[in-house]
Protein backbone atom coordinates (compact mmCIF):
# COMPACT_ATOMS: atom_id res chain seq x y z
CA UNK A 1 0.00 0.00 0.00
CA UNK A 2 1.61 2.80 -0.91
CA UNK A 3 -1.32 5.74 -0.90
CA UNK A 4 -1.89 7.85 2.64
CA UNK A 5 -5.20 7.57 4.15
CA UNK A 6 -6.30 8.97 7.21
CA UNK A 7 -9.30 8.64 10.20
CA UNK A 8 -9.39 11.58 11.86
CA UNK A 9 -11.57 10.50 14.70
CA UNK A 10 -13.52 12.36 17.84
CA UNK A 11 -13.08 10.66 21.30
CA UNK A 12 -14.97 10.85 23.83
CA UNK A 13 -18.78 11.10 21.82
CA UNK A 14 -21.56 11.78 24.42
CA UNK A 15 -19.22 12.35 27.39
CA UNK A 16 -20.40 15.98 27.74
CA UNK A 17 -22.92 18.73 25.61
CA UNK A 18 -19.68 20.37 24.66
CA UNK A 19 -18.12 17.47 22.99
CA UNK A 20 -21.53 16.84 21.35
CA UNK A 21 -22.26 19.57 20.05
CA UNK A 22 -18.06 20.11 18.49
CA UNK A 23 -18.35 16.67 17.30
CA UNK A 24 -21.75 17.41 15.60
CA UNK A 25 -20.60 20.62 14.11
CA UNK A 26 -16.90 18.92 12.86
CA UNK A 27 -19.25 16.14 11.15
CA UNK A 28 -21.12 18.43 8.95
CA UNK A 29 -18.39 20.54 7.95
CA UNK A 30 -16.12 17.82 7.70
CA UNK A 31 -13.62 18.14 9.90
CA UNK A 32 -13.53 14.74 11.37
CA UNK A 33 -14.64 11.37 9.69
CA UNK A 34 -15.72 9.35 12.33
CA UNK A 35 -16.33 9.61 16.58
CA UNK A 36 -16.42 7.36 19.13
CA UNK A 37 -19.48 7.01 21.85
CA UNK A 38 -19.11 7.03 25.60
CA UNK A 39 -21.64 4.64 26.64
CA UNK A 40 -21.77 5.15 30.11
CA UNK A 41 -22.16 8.85 30.15
CA UNK A 42 -25.19 10.80 30.63
CA UNK A 43 -25.16 12.52 27.41
CA UNK A 44 -24.82 9.57 25.04
CA UNK A 45 -28.54 9.12 24.28
CA UNK A 46 -28.42 12.96 23.37
CA UNK A 47 -25.51 11.66 20.85
CA UNK A 48 -27.33 8.67 19.65
CA UNK A 49 -30.22 10.54 18.62
CA UNK A 50 -28.47 12.89 16.54
CA UNK A 51 -26.55 9.63 14.51
CA UNK A 52 -30.02 8.36 13.87
CA UNK A 53 -31.08 11.45 11.80
CA UNK A 54 -27.22 11.36 10.15
CA UNK A 55 -26.83 8.04 9.49
CA UNK A 56 -24.07 8.64 6.98
CA UNK A 57 -21.33 9.47 9.13
CA UNK A 58 -19.26 6.11 11.08
CA UNK A 59 -19.50 6.64 14.90
CA UNK A 60 -18.00 3.74 16.91
CA UNK A 61 -18.03 3.00 21.07
CA UNK A 62 -15.81 3.58 22.96
CA UNK A 63 -15.20 0.81 25.01
CA UNK A 64 -15.26 2.85 28.75
CA UNK A 65 -13.69 1.53 31.76
CA UNK A 66 -12.47 5.01 33.09
CA UNK A 67 -13.77 7.66 35.26
CA UNK A 68 -11.07 10.34 35.46
CA UNK A 69 -12.29 13.35 36.05
CA UNK A 70 -12.89 14.60 39.75
CA UNK A 71 -16.25 16.40 40.26
CA UNK A 72 -18.02 14.75 36.97
CA UNK A 73 -17.71 10.50 37.25
CA UNK A 74 -19.88 7.69 35.47
CA UNK A 75 -19.51 3.98 36.13
CA UNK A 76 -20.47 0.70 34.33
CA UNK A 77 -23.33 -0.15 32.30
CA UNK A 78 -23.51 -3.73 33.47
CA UNK A 79 -23.37 -4.77 37.15
CA UNK A 80 -19.90 -5.73 37.06
CA UNK A 81 -18.73 -5.01 40.75
CA UNK A 82 -14.97 -5.41 40.09
CA UNK A 83 -14.76 -2.42 37.81
CA UNK A 84 -15.90 0.11 40.62
CA UNK A 85 -14.19 2.00 42.82
CA UNK A 86 -15.11 2.84 46.22
CA UNK A 87 -18.15 5.49 45.33
CA UNK A 88 -19.19 3.02 42.51
CA UNK A 89 -17.90 4.88 39.82
CA UNK A 90 -14.76 3.50 37.47
CA UNK A 91 -11.60 3.73 38.66
CA UNK A 92 -9.68 7.00 38.14
CA UNK A 93 -6.47 5.47 36.80
CA UNK A 94 -6.04 2.63 34.02
CA UNK A 95 -3.37 1.19 36.76
CA UNK A 96 -6.24 0.32 39.36
CA UNK A 97 -8.98 -0.89 36.84
CA UNK A 98 -6.14 -3.20 35.08
CA UNK A 99 -5.33 -4.46 38.77
CA UNK A 100 -9.02 -5.08 40.11
CA UNK A 101 -10.40 -6.28 37.39
CA UNK A 102 -12.07 -9.65 36.52
CA UNK A 103 -12.18 -10.51 33.03
CA UNK A 104 -15.75 -12.09 32.72
CA UNK A 105 -16.93 -8.92 34.07
CA UNK A 106 -14.68 -7.01 31.24
CA UNK A 107 -16.35 -8.98 28.62
CA UNK A 108 -19.97 -8.29 30.09
CA UNK A 109 -18.99 -4.56 29.84
CA UNK A 110 -18.02 -4.70 26.64
CA UNK A 111 -21.07 -6.41 25.11
CA UNK A 112 -23.36 -4.42 27.48
CA UNK A 113 -21.56 -1.03 26.19
CA UNK A 114 -22.27 -2.15 22.40
CA UNK A 115 -25.35 -3.52 23.03
CA UNK A 116 -26.76 -0.44 24.59
CA UNK A 117 -25.63 2.04 21.58
CA UNK A 118 -26.67 -0.85 19.39
CA UNK A 119 -30.50 -0.75 21.48
CA UNK A 120 -30.61 3.17 21.26
CA UNK A 121 -30.57 2.98 17.36
CA UNK A 122 -26.62 3.16 16.48
CA UNK A 123 -24.93 1.59 13.57
CA UNK A 124 -21.48 0.67 15.33
CA UNK A 125 -19.00 1.24 12.65
CA UNK A 126 -15.83 -0.20 14.79
CA UNK A 127 -14.94 -0.43 18.73
CA UNK A 128 -11.39 1.54 20.62
CA UNK A 129 -10.73 2.01 24.09
CA UNK A 130 -10.74 5.02 26.14
CA UNK A 131 -7.84 6.31 28.13
CA UNK A 132 -6.02 3.19 25.84
CA UNK A 133 -7.66 1.24 29.19
CA UNK A 134 -8.02 -1.89 27.02
CA UNK A 135 -4.33 -2.30 25.90
CA UNK A 136 -2.78 -3.50 28.84
CA UNK A 137 -0.26 -1.23 29.45
CA UNK A 138 -0.47 -1.25 32.84
CA UNK A 139 0.74 -5.35 33.14
CA UNK A 140 -2.93 -7.29 31.77
CA UNK A 141 -1.93 -8.84 28.77
CA UNK A 142 -4.95 -10.34 29.09
CA UNK A 143 -7.45 -7.42 28.17
CA UNK A 144 -6.36 -6.89 24.61
CA UNK A 145 -6.59 -10.82 23.46
CA UNK A 146 -10.20 -10.62 25.21
CA UNK A 147 -10.97 -7.89 23.47
CA UNK A 148 -9.66 -9.37 20.02
CA UNK A 149 -11.63 -12.58 20.39
CA UNK A 150 -14.98 -10.21 21.11
CA UNK A 151 -14.16 -8.04 17.71
CA UNK A 152 -13.99 -10.88 15.31
CA UNK A 153 -17.56 -12.09 16.92
CA UNK A 154 -19.22 -8.93 16.48
CA UNK A 155 -17.55 -8.43 12.95
CA UNK A 156 -16.02 -4.84 14.08
CA UNK A 157 -12.39 -3.12 13.77
CA UNK A 158 -10.27 -1.97 16.64
CA UNK A 159 -8.25 0.80 16.87
CA UNK A 160 -4.80 -1.14 17.39
CA UNK A 161 -2.28 -0.37 14.45
CA UNK A 162 0.72 -2.67 13.07
CA UNK A 163 3.45 -0.33 13.19
CA UNK A 164 5.11 1.39 16.23
CA UNK A 165 6.42 4.95 15.54
CA UNK A 166 8.50 6.14 18.55
CA UNK A 167 8.32 9.64 17.22
CA UNK A 168 4.02 9.00 17.94
CA UNK A 169 4.40 8.16 21.67
CA UNK A 170 2.81 9.91 24.17
CA UNK A 171 4.69 11.84 26.78
CA UNK A 172 4.32 10.02 30.07
CA UNK A 173 4.39 6.45 28.28
CA UNK A 174 6.86 4.56 30.48
CA UNK A 175 7.79 1.44 27.93
CA UNK A 176 11.20 1.69 26.55
CA UNK A 177 11.10 1.65 23.22
CA UNK A 178 12.20 -2.15 22.14
CA UNK A 179 9.06 -3.15 24.31
CA UNK A 180 7.25 -0.51 23.13
CA UNK A 181 7.86 -2.18 19.55
CA UNK A 182 7.30 -5.54 20.31
CA UNK A 183 4.07 -4.80 22.32
CA UNK A 184 2.35 -2.93 19.57
CA UNK A 185 3.67 -5.90 16.61
CA UNK A 186 2.68 -8.61 19.00
CA UNK A 187 -1.05 -7.06 19.85
CA UNK A 188 -1.46 -7.00 15.42
CA UNK A 189 -0.50 -10.76 15.51
CA UNK A 190 -3.15 -11.71 17.81
CA UNK A 191 -5.87 -9.13 16.08
CA UNK A 192 -4.71 -11.33 12.45
CA UNK A 193 -5.47 -14.32 14.47
CA UNK A 194 -8.50 -13.30 15.02
CA UNK A 195 -9.26 -11.82 11.49
CA UNK A 196 -9.99 -7.96 13.00
CA UNK A 197 -8.99 -5.08 10.59
CA UNK A 198 -6.85 -2.92 12.25
CA UNK A 199 -4.83 0.57 11.32
CA UNK A 200 -1.21 0.52 9.89
CA UNK A 201 -0.48 3.54 12.11
CA UNK A 202 -1.49 5.65 15.06
CA UNK A 203 -0.70 8.99 15.76
CA UNK A 204 -1.45 10.13 19.52
CA UNK A 205 -3.18 13.53 20.24
CA UNK A 206 -0.55 14.55 22.97
CA UNK A 207 2.48 16.99 21.77
CA UNK A 208 5.88 18.25 23.09
CA UNK A 209 5.46 20.53 25.88
CA UNK A 210 6.90 23.48 23.80
CA UNK A 211 3.85 22.95 20.98
CA UNK A 212 1.04 24.20 23.69
CA UNK A 213 2.79 27.69 24.06
CA UNK A 214 -0.53 29.39 22.25
CA UNK A 215 -3.19 28.37 19.59
CA UNK A 216 -0.96 29.04 16.13
CA UNK A 217 2.25 27.17 17.46
CA UNK A 218 -0.18 24.14 18.64
CA UNK A 219 -2.25 24.20 15.03
CA UNK A 220 1.18 24.52 12.97
CA UNK A 221 2.64 21.19 15.05
CA UNK A 222 -0.67 19.02 14.83
CA UNK A 223 -0.64 19.83 10.85
CA UNK A 224 3.02 19.38 10.31
CA UNK A 225 2.50 15.76 12.29
CA UNK A 226 -0.35 14.83 10.12
CA UNK A 227 0.81 15.83 6.40
CA UNK A 228 3.86 13.60 7.13
CA UNK A 229 2.06 10.48 8.16
CA UNK A 230 3.41 7.51 6.61
CA UNK A 231 2.13 5.17 3.91
CA UNK A 232 -0.64 3.18 4.90
CA UNK A 233 -3.64 3.82 7.22
CA UNK A 234 -3.38 6.01 9.95
CA UNK A 235 -5.74 7.42 12.78
CA UNK A 236 -5.56 10.72 14.70
CA UNK A 237 -7.98 10.92 17.25
CA UNK A 238 -9.14 14.24 18.84
CA UNK A 239 -11.44 15.53 21.89
CA UNK A 240 -13.00 18.30 20.45
CA UNK A 241 -15.44 20.35 22.62
CA UNK A 242 -17.06 23.71 22.36
CA UNK A 243 -16.16 26.43 24.70
CA UNK A 244 -18.55 26.42 27.36
CA UNK A 245 -18.51 26.61 31.18
CA UNK A 246 -19.41 23.30 31.12
CA UNK A 247 -16.45 21.72 29.58
CA UNK A 248 -14.64 24.19 32.08
CA UNK A 249 -15.94 22.72 35.01
CA UNK A 250 -15.15 19.22 33.79
CA UNK A 251 -11.16 20.35 32.78
CA UNK A 252 -8.73 22.17 33.51
CA UNK A 253 -7.17 21.47 29.93
CA UNK A 254 -10.17 22.58 28.15
CA UNK A 255 -8.85 24.67 25.95
CA UNK A 256 -6.65 21.62 24.56
CA UNK A 257 -10.24 20.49 23.51
CA UNK A 258 -11.22 23.86 22.61
CA UNK A 259 -7.84 24.15 20.41
CA UNK A 260 -8.33 20.47 18.54
CA UNK A 261 -12.23 21.92 17.85
CA UNK A 262 -10.65 24.89 16.07
CA UNK A 263 -8.28 23.55 14.16
CA UNK A 264 -10.90 21.03 12.22
CA UNK A 265 -13.60 22.92 12.22
CA UNK A 266 -11.27 25.51 9.55
CA UNK A 267 -11.96 24.16 6.50
CA UNK A 268 -8.46 24.79 5.49
CA UNK A 269 -6.91 21.95 7.45
CA UNK A 270 -8.70 19.27 5.21
CA UNK A 271 -7.70 20.90 2.20
CA UNK A 272 -4.12 21.61 3.44
CA UNK A 273 -4.15 17.34 3.67
CA UNK A 274 -5.98 16.68 0.86
CA UNK A 275 -3.39 18.92 -1.10
CA UNK A 276 -0.85 16.68 0.18
CA UNK A 277 -2.42 13.62 -1.35
CA UNK A 278 -3.62 12.46 1.91
CA UNK A 279 -7.23 10.27 1.45
CA UNK A 280 -9.76 10.92 4.47
CA UNK A 281 -11.64 7.96 5.05
CA UNK A 282 -13.88 6.42 8.01
CA UNK A 283 -13.77 2.92 9.77
CA UNK A 284 -16.05 1.34 7.15
CA UNK A 285 -13.62 2.24 4.32
CA UNK A 286 -11.04 0.63 6.47
CA UNK A 287 -12.74 -2.56 6.59
CA UNK A 288 -13.19 -2.52 2.50
CA UNK A 289 -9.81 -1.62 2.76
CA UNK A 290 -8.66 -4.91 4.32
CA UNK A 291 -10.87 -6.83 2.15
CA UNK A 292 -9.70 -5.22 -0.79
CA UNK A 293 -12.64 -3.37 -1.98
CA UNK A 294 -11.40 -0.23 -2.12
Amino acid sequence: MTKRYLIINADDFGMCLSQNEATFELFERGGITSASMMMPCGWAKHAVRWCQKHKQYSVGVHLTFTSEWGGYRWGPVSQAETLRDSEGYFHHECEDFEAQCDMQDVENEIRAQVKKAESLGLRVSHLDTHMAALYGLCGNFDLMPKTFELCKELNLPFRMYRFPHPEYIPEGLDLPIPMYERFVMNYANIADMYEVPILDNLVYPECPYEAYKDFDTFKKFVINRLVNIPDGVSEAYIHPAIETDEIKNITARWWNRVWEYQIFADPQTRKILESEGIELINYDDLVNLRKGNK
